[in-house]
C-alpha cells in the first residue's frame, strides 16, 4: 500500500495502541478525561508517531476525541460499571486486551512503558523505508505485548552475530546443537548435512526488551524449527518449560 493511499483512511486500532489506551484508562480510574487533558493529548501523539513511521500521513488520525472514545469503548468490559455505561466496544481486541492485562496491572504498566520506548525509539530511525517492511513482515501470531515488542523480539533472535555466538558456545561446551525442548538433533537425523542446523528464540520477557541493548547469550535457547513455530503460533506465547510439559 502506498503511503498516500495509507493517508485515506484510517486503520483499525492495533494491540499496542490498545495496551496504551487501557493503561490510560486505568490512571483515570474509568473516568471520563477532563477537557484538554494533558496525558489525552500526550496518547494522542504518541499514537499518531506510531503510525507516522509506518507510513501514514498527518498527525490527526488519532485525535483526542478518537482517544476518549476509546477509553469509553473500555469501560464497557469494566464490570465496576453497570452495562451501557460506556460506548459499544468498537474492536474485538479491546475485550482480548481487558483479559490480558486488567488483572496484571504491574503487567499492564511495564509492557505500555515498553511500548512508548518503541515507538519513540522508531520515531528516531532515520529511514522509514528500512522500519515498515520489518513491522509488516511479521508472520508468526503476535505477542499478547503487541506489534513492536514482537518486532524487537524477532530482531534480538534473528541476529545472525549472537545466533551464531550461541551455536559456538554450546558446542565447544557439548560438543553437539539439540533442541532444548524436544532434544532434536539434526545432525543424528540429517548427517552432516545437518551440521551447525538449529534456530535461537529469545526467553527474556517481551515488556524487559525495549530497555536493553544487547543480547546475552544466556537471553536465548536452541530449538528446532518445529518446536520453535510451536512457542509462536499462538497468543499467550509458549515458554519454553510450558512446551517441554506440552511434549511429555
Amino acid at each position: 500500500m502506498k503511503p498516500e493511499e495509507k493517508s485515506k483512511r484510517n486503520p483499525a486500532w492495533s494491540r499496542d495502541e490498545i495496551i496504551l489506551a487501557l493503561d490510560l484508562y486505568r490512571q483515570l480510574q474509568g473516568g471520563w478525561p477532563k477537557k484538554n487533558d494533558q496525558k489525552v493529548s500526550e496518547l494522542s501523539q504518541t499514537l499518531n508517531q506510531f503510525w507516522q513511521v509506518q507510513g501514514y500521513a498527518g498527525d490527526t488520525l488519532r485525535n483526542t476525541n478518537g482517544v476518549k472514545m476509546k477509553l469509553m469503548n473500555l469501560r464497557t468490559h469494566d464490570p465496576k460499571y453497570e452495562k451501557g455505561a460506556g460506548l459499544k466496544a468498537g474492536n474485538k481486541l479491546e475485550a482480548e486486551v481487558w483479559t490480558d492485562f486488567w488483572a496484571r496491572p504491574d503487567y499492564l504498566i511495564e509492557t505500555a512503558t515498553a511500548i512508548r520506548a518503541s515507538i519513540a525509539s522508531l520515531g528516531r530511525e532515520s529511514s522509514l523505508e528500512t522500519i515498515t517492511p520489518q513491522i509488516d513482515d511479521i508472520d508468526e501470531v503476535e505477542a499478547a505485548e503487541g506489534r513492536l515488542l514482537t518486532l524487537i523480539h524477532r530482531r534480538r533472535e534473528r541476529s545472525s552475530t549472537i545466533a551464531k555466538n550461541k551455536k559456538d558456545k554450546t558446542l565447544a561446551k557439548n560438543g553437539r546443537l539439540i533442541c532444548e525442548a524436544c532434544g532434536f538433533d539434526f545432525v543424528e537425523r540429517y548427517g552432516e548435512h545437518g551440521a551447525g542446523f538449529i534456530e535461537c528464540h529469545h526467553i527474556k520477557p517481551l515488556a524487559e526488551l525495549s530497555g536493553e541493548t544487547k543480547t546475552r547469550l544466556s537471553d536465548l535457547v536452541l530449538l528446532c524449527a518445529n518446536c520453535h513455530r510451536m512457542i509462536h503460533a499462538k497468543r499467550p506465547w509458549l515458554t519454553v518449560d510450558e512446551l517441554r510439559q506440552i511434549l511429555r
